[in-house]
């Protein structure tokens, strides 16, 4: 049987860190309401010069290296993203580019915080049917350029970053053995980004109005995220015949403690299984699954054998779960 399997991992954020603290300077919040309400402690900024591609690069080059592969064996690059360098073209052919990856087709996904997932789950298909042998998988935002810094409701929850996982088809039980991806495009005014594209394109009136940062309805995509992330992870485990118990780690999208501290009550995920890295990076979107993926692989938390899961949910809305062998 060819299965998808991850053989490299890696991640890049800034060096820049914007704390709690920092944020008391800025709006009207501390650093005891922030925490209670997202676990969030600090996240990373970007400063001039460094774009989306600038981290999605660096992420791709390390898990190259961990893969052993070089770029110019990749059939396929994806990235996930909502805050790409350019509309067109994709950061993934600005990533092809930096990394010479001459042989690879190059594209976007804009699913938001699960871009990762659908993009491991297009690679997955990709690999299956025997189009592509090598693909790297990107997840990687500069959200802070399309967050309004004195809204207090949206500037306090988002980072920047990027992580990668090269792909490959291998034979053997080992890699991934389904993908789960779902949206319910009517609740798209609950996240989205009004202003840039064809409906409020670029002029004195929507920069006035602020059209160009991130609108979000957090309560309602509170309550909705939660209940979506259990189905969707419960129909990764029924498809392969799997009980909580098999999971040896669950990788949430790292977006409210809240939001994971309930889902991981829901499916009876004991807290030692759950990987959480939300309170040094804030929720990056589509980054913070593969980040949070790259810390644990090169921390040791994952061996050869252990069932992993991967569950998100963004605006569109979408959502998605990944369920691997190791």
């Amino acid at each position: 049987m060819i299965r998808t399997r991850i053989t490299g991992t890696g991640s890049a954020h800034p060096e820049k860190v914007l704390t709690n603290f920092d944020l008391e300077k800025m709006v009207d919040t501390s650093d005891e309401w922030i925490t209670t309400r997202t676990g969030i402690k600090e996240r990373r900024i970007a400063v001039e010069g460094e774009y989306t591609s600038t981290f999605a690069t660096r992420a791709a080059e390390r898990a190259l290296a961990m893969a052993g592969v070089t770029a110019e064996e990749l059939d396929l690059i994806i990235v996930g993203t909502v805050s790409p360098d350019f509309p067109f073209p994709s950061t993934a052919c600005l990533v092809q580019s930096n990394i010479k990856a001459v042989n690879a087709a190059a594209f976007d996904v804009s699913a938001a915080c699960s871009g990762f997932i659908y993009g491991l789950s297009i690679a997955d298909r990709f690999i299956r049917t025997g189009t592509a042998k090598k693909a790297l998988v990107i997840g990687a935002e500069v959200l802070s350029r399309i967050v309004d810094w004195t809204d207090r409701n949206t500037c306090l929850l988002f980072g920047d970053g990027a992580g990668a996982a090269i792909v490959e088809a291998r034979e053997g039980e080992n890699g991934i053995l389904s993908t789960h991806i779902r949206s319910d495009g009517s609740y798209w005014e609950l996240l989205y980004q009004p202003g840039c594209g064809s409906r409020n394109p670029a002029t004195q009136k929507t920069l006035d109005d602020k059209l160009m940062f991130l609108r979000m309805h957090g309560n309602e995509v509170f309550k909705l995220a939660v209940r979506a992330m259990e189905d969707v992870a419960r129909q990764a485990l029924a498809a392969n015949a799997l009980n909580t118990e098999d999971i040896d780690l669950f990788i949430p999208h790292q977006a409210n403690r809240r939001i994971i501290d309930a889902i991981g009550k829901r499916l009876g995920v004991p807290e030692e299984k759950v990987f959480i890295n939300l309170e040094r990076y804030g929720n990056t979107s589509a980054a913070s699954i593969p980040i949070a993926l790259d810390e644990a692989n090169r921390a040791g938390r994952i061996k050869e054998g252990d069932v992993v899961l991967f569950d998100a949910f963004g605006g569109g809305l979408t959502w998605g779960s990944a369920l691997l062998r190791w």
